[in-house]
């Protein structure tokens, strides 16, 4: 479970941008999406295999 605390004089939008940014790095609402519907196990290799490409090569052009 995800949750932030406020701070004091924290206005409500940068609370929420800071819920928002935790949740996305948590990969909360990628695993939800992922479980609506039932994935072939080799669609599932397909695209875990492109997200290590992905992230590969976000790492060689730093």
């Amino acid at each position: 479970m995800t949750g932030v605390f406020a701070g004091e004089n924290e206005n409500f939008e940068n609370l929420l941008k800071r819920f928002n940014k935790k949740v996305q790095q948590a990969g909360i609402l990628s695993e939800i999406r992922h479980g609506e519907y039932f994935e072939k196990p080799s669609i599932k290799r397909k695209r875990k295999e492109a997200a290590k490409r992905r992230k590969s090569a976000r790492a060689l052009a730093k």
